[in-house]
C-alpha cells in the first residue's frame, strides 16, 4: 500500500516522501482514510508505531482543502502530555507542511519557558497549535489564542494525559470547544479512565486496534535481573561496558536518583546526565540534542520527563527503579525497539520488589526468565527476602494485588466496540 492510495492529494504525498515516509505503517493505513472521511477516531496504537503521520498528514491534507475554499480559522489543536512531545509533534507537521503550496503556520505551546513568545506567534492565528493543556488554558486566558471554531481536536497519548494529572485541565478545554468538530484519540493503554474520556470526546467512533491486528510487534528483548539495592549502579556500569551499548536510557524514581546515578556513572568515565522535571527547557533540549548527537552515552531520567522521547536507534533501555504501574512499563520500554530496529529492556529486580514486577508480567501476559549475572549474585539472606510472597509494601498505591480478571478476558478490539455502543445509548 502506498500513501497515495489512502486518498492523500499528490503534493502531500510528495513531502511525505521527502521527510522518508516511504510506506503507512498499520495505524497510518487504517487512520488516514477514516480522518480524511471526517469521522471521529479512536485508536490503540502503541508509541512508535507511526501515529504522528497517522494525524499529521490527513490534518495537512484538510488544511490545503480549507485553503481552497478560503476558510481561515484554527484548524486543528493536539494535545500532548510533554514538552518534549509537543516540540516533536510540531517538528513533524512543520516538516510535512514545507512541500505544501502555501504556508502552513504551527505553534507550539508548553509550560517551562516563557509564555510571551507564544502568544507572540499566535498573532494573526494559526493553522496547528500544539499544545500541553495548562499552557493551552493560558493562552485562552490571555486571550491569545479562540478555540470557538476549532475544526479538529487530537488527543495524543491520552493515556499519559490522564496519568500525569490533566484530567480537571481536559475537562475545562472540552468545554470551550464547539461540539461540532472532528476528535481523533490516541492512546497505547486501555483502562476505565481512558474509556470514560474517550465517551466524552467522541461521537460515533471508528475504533481501531492497531496492536492487535499489526503482523510486527516492536521487536524487544526483555530481561530481568535480580540484584541488590546497593550494587544496581556497578551492575549497570557493567551492562553498559560488556553489552556494548553505545547509548542507553536508564529509568529511576526520583530526580534525586536522576543526579546522583549519573553523577556515579560519569565519576567512572562513562558520559551521563540527568533528565528530570527540575531542568529549565533548555537544559532538557541539551541532554537530548548531546543524546540524540551520541556525546552522551547514558541519560537518567524520570518518567516525567522522558515522556515523548524519540530517539531514533536507542538500543537499550533500563528500569533502575521499576515503573508505578504495567501501564507505566510498556511506554518505558517502547522507547527502544522503535521503527522496525530491535532493542533491549533491562528490570532490576530488588528483593522487595519481586511481588511488584510479577504483577507487572500478570498485566503483560507474560513472564521474564529472572537472570544472575557473576558477581552480582544475591546472597542467602537476600534470596530468601526474594521469595517472600505478598505485594510489595512500597508498590504504588490503587495498583490491584490481585492483578487481572478471572476467566477469558475480551479483547480490545470488543471493549473498544462496546464503549462506542454504550457512547450512542448515552447521547
Amino acid at each position: 500500500m502506498s500513501f497515495a492510495a489512502l486518498g492523500l492529494s499528490s503534493p502531500l504525498v510528495r513531502a511525505a516522501a521527502e521527510q522518508g515516509f516511504e510506506v503507512p505503517t498499520p495505524v497510518q493505513a487504517q487512520a488516514i482514510p477514516e480522518v480524511l472521511r471526517g469521522h471521529d477516531v479512536w485508536a490503540l496504537a502503541q508509541t512508535g508505531s507511526g501515529k504522528t503521520g497517522a494525524f499529521a498528514l490527513p490534518l495537512l491534507d484538510q488544511i490545503a482543502h480549507a485553503r481552497r475554499t478560503g476558510a481561515k480559522r484554527l484548524h486543528a489543536l493536539v494535545l500532548v502530555p510533554t514538552r518534549e512531545l509537543a516540540q516533536q509533534v510540531g517538528d513533524v507537521f512543520r516538516s510535512l507542511a514545507q512541500g505544501l503550496p502555501g504556508a502552513c503556520k504551527v505553534v507550539v505551546a508548553h509550560g517551562g519557558v516563557s509564555i510571551n513568545p507564544q502568544m507572540m506567534a499566535l498573532r494573526g492565528g494559526a493553522d496547528v497549535v500544539v499544545a500541553t493543556p495548562g499552557r493551552l488554558l493560558d493562552l485562552v486566558e490571555h486571550n491569545a489564542l479562540s478555540v470557538s471554531q476549532l475544526q479538529v481536536l487530537v488527543l495524543d497519548e491520552a493515556d499519559r494525559l490522564l496519568d500525569l494529572g490533566f484530567a480537571d485541565e481536559l475537562g475545562h478545554i472540552l468545554d470551550l470547544l464547539p461540539a461540532r468538530r472532528q476528535s481523533l484519540f490516541f492512546s497505547a493503554t486501555y483502562d476505565d479512565e481512558v474509556q470514560s474520556l474517550a465517551q466524552a470526546l467522541l461521537h460515533e467512533p471508528v475504533c481501531l486496534d492497531v496492536e492487535a491486528e499489526s503482523t510486527s510487534a516492536p521487536d524487544i528483548t526483555q530481561r530481568a535481573v535480580e540484584v541488590a539495592a546497593p550494587r544496581r549502579t556497578p551492575l549497570l556500569r557493567h551492562l553498559i561496558e560488556s553489552q556494548g551499548w553505545e547509548r542507553v536510557l536508564v529509568f529511576v524514581a526520583t530526580k534525586y536518583a536522576t543526579e546522583l546515578v549519573a553523577h556515579k556513572l560519569h565519576r567512572a568515565g562513562i558520559a551521563a546526565a540527568a533528565l528530570h522535571g527540575d531542568l529549565s527547557q533548555g537544559g532538557r533540549r541539551a541532554v537530548l540534542d548531546a543524546f540524540k548527537a551520541r556525546t552522551l552515552r547514558v541519560v537518567v531520567a524520570t518518567d516525567v520527563a522522558a515522556r515523548g522521547i524519540d530517539i531514533v536507534g536507542l538500543p537499550a533501555v533500563v528500569n533502575y527503579d521499576l515503573p508505578r504501574s504495567p501501564a507505566e512499563y510498556v511506554h518505558r520500554i517502547g522507547r527502544t525497539g522503535r521503527a522496525g530496529e530491535s532493542g533491549v529492556a533491562v528490570s532490576f529486580i530488588v528483593p522487595d520488589q519481586e511481588a511488584h514486577f510479577r504483577l507487572i508480567e500478570k498485566r503483560q501476559g507474560m513472564r521474564v526468565q529472572r537472570e544472575q549475572l557473576p558477581g552480582f549474585e544475591l546472597t542467602p539472606e537476600e534470596r530468601e527476602a526474594q521469595s517472600a510472597t505478598g505485594v510489595d509494601a512500597d508498590a504504588p498505591k490503587g495498583l490491584d494485588p490481585h492483578g487481572g480478571i478471572k476467566g477469558r478476558r475480551k479483547s480490545k478490539k470488543d471493549k473498544l466496540r462496546e464503549a462506542a455502543a454504550r457512547t450512542q445509548q448515552g447521547r
